[in-house]
C-alpha cells in the first residue's frame, strides 16, 4: 500500500475532537466551530446562520457537523446558506472532520461547521 502525506497549504486541519473539543492545528478549542482555509470562529450553532453565509467569497461548500449522531438541521439554515450560492452538506461530526481534511488537502475551497461531540 501506498501512503500519501497530505498537504494542507496554509489551512489549518482537524488534528482531532472529543467531548467538547476540537484540535486544530495543535491548538485546543472547545465547543462548536467554523473551520475553512482562511480561519477558524466560534460558532453558536444552527441559528447562527450568518457564520456561514458570510463565506460565500471565501468557500464553495460547507460541511455541518451534527455532534455524535446525523441529524436534521433547521430547513431556515440549510436554506440560508444555498441562497448565499454556497453548497451545503450534513453528516455526523466525526465524519465532517475527516471529510474537511480530504477536501483541504486536494485545494478545494470548503468549510465545516461543527458542533462537538457531547461529554461522557
Amino acid at each position: 500500500m501506498d501512503l500519501t502525506e497530505m498537504t494542507f497549504d496554509g489551512a489549518r486541519p482537524f488534528d482531532g475532537y472529543g467531548p467538547g473539543f476540537f484540535r486544530v492545528g495543535g491548538e485546543v478549542v472547545e465547543g462548536a466551530i467554523v473551520l475553512h482555509p482562511g480561519g477558524m470562529a466560534r460558532w453558536e450553532g444552527y441559528a447562527d446562520m450568518t457564520a456561514l453565509t458570510r463565506l460565500a467569497d471565501v468557500v464553495d461548500f460547507v460541511l455541518v457537523g451534527t455532534g455524535a449522531e446525523i441529524t436534521h438541521v433547521p430547513a431556515d439554515l440549510r436554506q440560508a446558506v444555498e441562497n448565499a450560492g454556497l453548497g451545503f452538506e450534513v453528516m455526523n461530526t466525526p465524519a465532517a472532520c475527516r471529510t474537511y481534511n480530504v477536501l483541504v488537502g486536494e485545494g478545494r475551497r470548503v468549510a465545516a461547521a461543527v458542533l462537538s461531540v457531547e461529554r461522557s
